[in-house]
């Protein structure tokens, strides 16, 4: 979709001898020309612009090739044509009168490396606080506000991307560092790229008192109390359908249970990128620690300064008058303390004792039993809900919700998720079963809520069969 709508000659200036210079032009087009001018300009008004802009700069740096003119005049021309021709910019007329606008396609691009430029995507607690409010405006009023629960997983991904980005970043400057054979310069790379750029504007924020991270756990209350309420499920399909996001009730009620499912999966699994981000601080810590350690001294020669005065006391003590030492008397050798080696202290003994048998109460093993039992019967798993829908579908083709018998509470564990089988487990379900609403409620005593079927969809295999003998 991106490169189907953009000019096949696009990113040619951005890849041309003179990229710096057009990236900072268009940049500057688009903040300070441009900006929230609502009517295009007139084309005489962006030349005297692009020759102001032009002025900053030397011919080396704005020119692509030798046909570039050096006149200021003819100059900016010039650029006004490499921008033409590369699709950033449109020129039509409007009464007689030429006017230039950005290409609306090539707007959207612009706007997104500006706000790369801007570093906006290098904030942790504006991803995170985003996501908090959407969700928070769309629970609250979801028959008003249900396009902010698809700003929230939008976010909730831009956050993901962010955080991966963060841990990429970190490695191929940690590359950098660890390729230079200068340790100056690896030092500074450390220290003005990673610990200025990363550490401070990002990873730092996680280790403060205003860490972002602490409106994950209300992210994660608020979209699991929304799925696993029907009316509010309901209430923000409707306002999808109503607002012709989706086709039909059922597309309406399937894309929202994805986005809450999707924003739970993200945050609930933040743990493993930040323990990422964590090993490559670490780990790059060590080393600057290590190389610090065992740099070379600054005085590299008074190894050679010594081995000379050995040879000197070994050869006579006439032999050392023209060293730049001390005088060494061999009748008052350098004896005392620093001197001497420290004798090796002995090494204490090792008092060890048996360590004393510890009896388990029976009482405490029942009860972590107990709990592992527990914890068994309220997850549900694909095996659990194949294992109760195979029992149920094997006598019919598809399976009323509300004529589900419910016995015991191990089968309504499972009975409450089957409405959500084509997004759980990351819809890993969604080939062999079709869910779909219908009217009515299923009220049964366990649960209240919109009525469904349930069948089976057969395998590709079947499938073919019964069309070749069709």
């Amino acid at each position: 979709m991106l490169f189907t709508h953009l000019a096949d000659d696009l990113f040619r200036p951005l890849a041309s001898p003179s990229r710096a210079f057009n990236a900072a032009l268009l940049l500057h087009l688009h903040a300070r020309v441009f900006g929230d001018a609502a009517e295009p300009l007139r084309k005489s008004e962006l030349l005297a612009a692009i020759g102001d802009f032009s002025a900053g700069w030397s011919q080396a740096e704005i020119a692509d090739d030798e046909a570039t003119p050096v006149d200021p005049i003819e100059r900016r021309s010039a650029v006004f044509r490499r921008l033409i021709e590369a699709g950033w910019l449109v020129e039509r007329r409007e009464r007689y009168v030429p006017v230039v606008d950005f290409d609306p396609d090539a707007r959207l691009l612009i706007e997104e490396l500006a706000r790369i430029e801007r570093g906006e995507t290098r904030s942790y607690g504006g991803a995170v606080l985003e996501v908090l409010s959407a969700l928070e405006s769309a629970i609250a009023s979801p028959a008003d506000r249900s396009e902010a629960l698809r700003n929230a997983a939008k976010a909730s991904r831009t956050f993901l991307g962010h955080l991966r980005g963060l841990a990429g970043a970190m490695r191929k400057l940690e590359e950098r560092i660890l390729r230079e054979p200068d340790l100056s310069a690896a030092f500074r790379l450390y220290f003005e790229e990673f610990v200025e750029r990363h550490l401070v504007s990002d990873y730092r924020t996680l280790h403060t008192r205003f860490n972002p991270f602490r409106f994950r756990s209300g992210i994660v209350r608020e979209a699991g109390r929304a799925l696993r309420d029907p009316l509010t499920l309901r209430a923000l399909a409707d306002g999808n359908l109503r607002e012709g996001r989706a086709a039909d009730i059922a597309a309406a009620e399937r894309m929202v249970r994805t986005d809450l499912v999707e924003i739970l999966s993200i945050f609930e699994g933040l743990d493993p990128h930040l323990d990422a981000v964590a090993e490559v601080v670490a780990r790059l810590e060590r080393r600057i620690s290590a190389a610090l350690r065992y740099r070379d001294p600054r005085d590299s020669a008074r190894i050679e300064r010594a081995a000379a005065a050995l040879r000197a006391v070994g050869a006579g003590e006439d032999d050392l008058a023209g060293l730049p030492l001390p005088q060494v008397s061999m009748l008052r050798p350098p004896i005392g303390p620093p001197q001497l080696t420290n004798p090796r202290m002995p090494r204490r003994i090792i008092e060890y004792e048996p360590l004393p048998e510890i009896d388990i109460d029976p009482a405490i093993e029942a009860f972590i039993a107990a709990k592992d039992e527990f914890r068994r019967r309220i997850t549900v798993t694909p095996e659990r809900i194949v294992a109760y829908l195979d029992a149920r579908l094997a006598q019919v083709k598809a399976l009323r919700g509300s004529d589900i018998q419910v016995d015991d509470v191990d089968a309504f564990v499972v009975f409450q998720r089957l409405r959500e089988i084509d997004v759980l487990f990351d819809g890993v379900l969604r080939s062999r079963y079709r869910v779909a609403r219908i009217e009515g409620r299923v009220s049964n005593g366990w649960l209240d809520c919109p009525d469904f079927t349930i069948e089976r969809i057969p395998p590709p295999a079947a499938r073919r069969g019964a069309g070749k003998a069709g």
